[in-house]
């Protein structure tokens, strides 16, 4: 049976389509074949598999270079609004063009440092302009959009008094959210939306996750609204308060992977802050081994290389898994050179390095024994007994100092 020729003028721009891997296989046969022919090698079958892993190894660069070329051009295509960068569940017919009115500025960079990283981990695709994305586009769910004019505002990013309003509204309380929408429609600005998300940012520093969760909800609302145009808001809340409806799955993992960002950046910052306060009020704390008794020493004690007995070797794995600078410092013997490693830890790492020297009995607590019939002993016997004295005089009277 054949099939009729295609009519005249349909898929005239269409080529010949690609060859079948078929084919290809026979026209690289072919290749490796005249090439060989040409050459005249003694070992043919040595200079086959030559010829064929050179045409393996084009195919294979050439594959490198396709992935790298994908990759930008979804990069770019992630920039762009679509149909599909809305969601199925959130579909319109008719979406409005925006309107030509300022949009909100990015929040100033200095003093105010926590605000410009929130405005950057919040947005990522805000400065859509320079990327080579048009001025109108806009990205829906978790990059909600904070734009730049050419000349920069000196005002901050915050939200307004309606914007703090609405969100003290719970979450799930449509019906509040579109009475209070329908009244003040003013809240459904840019501005609005970037204002909800930093309020969102400094309560997640300040360890208020649920109302954090709270106003990033908010925020998005507001931002998918104005997202699906003119009927915008009569169609979000058509489809979120339908029961199993599409919508409802697509809003919340957009909420939960947002909220996300947002408090793995506020504990970045409040990391930050911790580690300049500890440098302000005289050091980063360390740990430092020192014996509670003064009668009382700790002795190192290196596990040896060889050895049959399952503890010690489990203990000399524990030792050589120890950076090499720790190493050498246990091998010396000294506290003190201990403690300088230490000193250079943050304080999770040391604590995890004394837990190990412990479990690997390589910290030893010996009472020391004073030989008082010679001079060094007799010194090292007042010594012990006026650290003792002051020891009884603080416990009973307070430190004098």
């Amino acid at each position: 049976m054949t099939l009729p020729a295609t009519p005249e003028g349909v898929h005239t721009h269409v080529k010949e389509a690609p060859p079948t891997y078929s084919k290809m296989m026979a026209a690289l046969i072919d290749q490796v074949k005249t090439k060989v022919d040409e050459d005249k090698p003694e070992n043919r079958f040595e200079a086959y598999l030559a010829e064929i892993k050179v045409h393996q190894a084009k195919v294979e660069d050439l594959q490198k270079q396709l992935a790298v070329e994908l990759e930008t051009l979804e990069k770019e295509e992630s920039k762009k609004i679509t149909s599909e960068s809305i969601h199925t569940g959130f579909d319109s017919s008719f979406v409005s063009k925006a309107d030509p009115k300022p949009k909100a500025t990015e929040a100033k960079k200095a003093p105010a440092k926590e605000k410009v990283h929130a405005v950057e981990v919040l947005n990522p695709h805000a400065l859509a302009n320079k990327d080579g994305s048009k001025p109108g586009e806009q990205s829906s769910g978790a990059d909600a959009d904070v734009d730049e004019d050419e000349e920069e505002d000196d005002e901050e990013v915050e939200a307004t008094e309606l914007g703090k309003k609405f969100a003290q509204i719970k979450m799930g309380d449509y019906r509040t959210c579109l009475q209070y929408i329908s009244s003040n429609p003013s809240v459904l600005a840019e501005r609005e939306t970037d204002g909800l998300l930093v309020m969102a940012f400094n309560s997640a520093i300040a360890n208020k996750d649920d109302f954090a969760r709270q106003c990033v909800h908010q925020a998005l609302l507001l931002q998918y609204c104005r997202a699906l145009g003119k009927d915008g808001v009569g169609l979000f809340f058509k489809r979120i308060t339908t029961k199993g409806h599409q919508a409802q799955k697509v809003f919340f993992d957009d909420v939960n992977s947002t909220f996300d960002r947002v408090r793995t950046r506020a504990r970045e910052i409040q990391k930050q802050r911790a580690a300049e306060d500890g440098t302000e009020g005289g050091g980063v704390e360390q740990i430092q081994l020192h014996a509670v008794d003064p009668g009382t020493t700790i002795n190192i004690t290196i596990p040896p290389a060889t050895s049959d007995d399952p503890e010690v070797i489990k203990s000399r794995e524990l030792f050589n898994a120890f950076p090499p600078g720790l190493q050498r410092a246990l091998e010396s013997g000294s506290l003190d050179e201990v403690n300088k490693v230490l000193g250079k830890m943050s304080v999770e790492q040391a604590e995890e390095v004394v837990g190990q020297l412990s479990e690997g009995g390589m910290l030893q607590l010996e009472e020391q024994i004073i030989d008082a019939t010679t001079e060094e002993g007799q010194a090292a016997l007042k010594e012990f007994e006026e650290e003792e004295r002051q020891r009884a005089l603080a416990e009973n009277y307070g430190d004098p100092e």
